[in-house]
């Protein structure tokens, strides 16, 4: 492999694992402000239970979400300083923005709340937990202001051979921004509901002694939330869907397998192509369907990819290909799709349980509930994957291409040893992370402690932090 592909796989690599840990972040923040918040206004004592156990799982994913995160901006100075060359004017400011505000935010207020339980009143320890959450998801709003310009740029100029900012305030308004956010945002609703979801249907399953009322409880605010929040991933998917028809026409081309342009286009339910001989060989698709979610009409045509590439060359040259990776993008779209189709029917049919009263009695369903973890965990990486290979070759579409990106003077040498270096070490936080969230769900003893004996969760992020 060259220096360029193995770039591309390193960043992957850690990219991907760091994203494993960002969703939970930013629905669980959410989550554990909205119970601490029941009990500060009702005095429930469930709910304060509930605050404390999903808090230090909270904190623990926190934790570890931070360390694989801070690799991610020394590699765009190491390997992608052409990159970082051309645009880091513009790059810079909105990750300088997240780092000094929502960042610092986030950690001081959820050290402030760890620490501040016996020590603060309940309005102010109250307002720390809320305080996180915003911090966690502006934190999320700042990265996506940057990669939005990397999707879609706006608010620049050309001088020098470099892109120079000319309006900050157009990154913030940048149409792909307040589609991606909001999505990203509800998926993070989504992640948190099913991560609450499993671990109580678990306890329910084993009769927990001692708390079954918090896991129950739990249980059925995590039906709600999950819900929502994939409700509202499908709607912004969709609203994702038409923008991107507009902006990035050959992403949902490759993510339908759409060699030839349609008018009307049909949904692609299982497609066999060859680039080879540039055709389709075989396709089920389901009539009207993608004219449907592109312009919310029977009718429209979205382009296919072998156009799109003629189109292409004659905007920015010929020579290229501007074909993405087609397998990757296309079941990338299917396995998110897929996974969420799930979770909607899983939470439906939770839901149900509820409101029939019948969910002591589902053992089957709590026995295999604790998988459907797995789900948004699925659909956030092909998702994230989505977003990012269907863009390919362009690192900022439509002005800077991968390969012009990378650093010149480093090896493959170097990124080989980095590439394995960073997989073991991230692949050993990933085994931490998981042993210790699994630790403390299974086990709400180490979590309800009494005042005067010490607390094994709490110690663990001390040591963390």
């Amino acid at each position: 492999m060259d220096s360029l592909s193995l770039a591309r796989l390193q960043f992957a690599v850690t990219t991907v694992y760091h994203f494993f840990f960002v969703p939970l972040t930013l629905g669980l923040s959410v989550f554990v402000a909205i119970t601490q918040t029941v009990y500060w206004r009702t005095g429930n004592e469930t709910y304060w239970k509930m605050a404390r156990f999903w808090g230090k799982l909270f904190a623990v994913n926190f934790a570890m979400g931070v360390v694989t995160g801070i690799v991610q901006e020394f590699q765009f100075g190491m390997n992608w300083s052409e990159y970082a060359r051309f645009m880091g004017d513009i790059f810079g400011a909105p990750l300088a923005v997240e780092a000094l505000l929502a960042f610092f935010l986030e950690s001081i207020f959820l050290g402030v709340w760890i620490f501040g339980a016996d020590k603060l009143p309940l309005w102010a320890h109250t307002g720390a937990i809320w305080l996180v959450a915003i911090g966690s998801n502006v934190s999320a709003l700042w990265i996506l202001v940057a990669n939005s310009f990397m999707q879609q740029p706006v608010g620049y100029a050309i001088e020098g051979g470099r892109a120079v900012m000319t309006d900050f305030f157009a990154l913030l308004a940048n149409p792909n921004v307040w589609v991606q956010f909001p999505h990203v945002f509800s998926s993070g609703m989504t992640t948190a509901a099913f991560f609450v979801l499993g671990i109580s249907a678990w306890h329910l399953l084993r009769k927990t002694e001692n708390y079954q009322e918090v896991f129950r409880t739990s249980f059925r605010w995590s039906v709600v939330y999950g819900l929502i929040g994939v409700v509202a991933v499908m709607f912004i998917g969709h609203s994702q869907m038409q923008h991107m028809v507009r902006t990035q026409p050959m992403k949902v081309a490759a993510a339908e397998g759409l060699f030839q342009s349609e008018d009307p286009a049909g949904l692609s339910l299982f497609t066999i192509g060859s680039l080879d001989e540039r055709k389709e060989i075989f396709s089920i698709r389901i009539p009207y369907l993608l004219s449907i979610l592109s312009y919310n009409r029977l009718d429209g045509e979205v382009k296919g990819f072998l156009d799109l590439q003629q189109e292409y060359e004659q905007t920015y040259g010929a020579g290229v290909s501007y074909i993405p990776p087609i397998a990757i993008n296309y079941w990338s779209f299917r396995a998110m799709v897929g996974a969420g189709m799930l979770m909607l029917a899983l939470a439906g049919y939770a839901f149900y349980l509820i409101r029939a009263g019948k969910l002591e009695g589902a053992g089957r369903f709590l026995r295999w509930a604790p998988l459907a973890i797995l789900l948004p965990y699925i659909a956030n990486t092909a998702g994230w994957i989505l977003t990012e290979v269907g863009r390919q070759p362009w690192i900022v579409f439509g002005l800077q291409r991968v390969e012009e990106a990378v650093s010149p003077n480093v090896t493959t040498g170097m990124l080989l040893f980095s590439l394995v270096g960073f997989t073991l070490i991230y692949g050993a936080l990933m085994a931490i992370d998981v042993f210790l969230l699994r630790y403390f769900a299974v086990k709400p003893d180490h979590v309800f402690f009494k005042a005067d004996e010490a607390d094994p969760a709490l110690e663990a992020v001390e040591m963390t932090f």
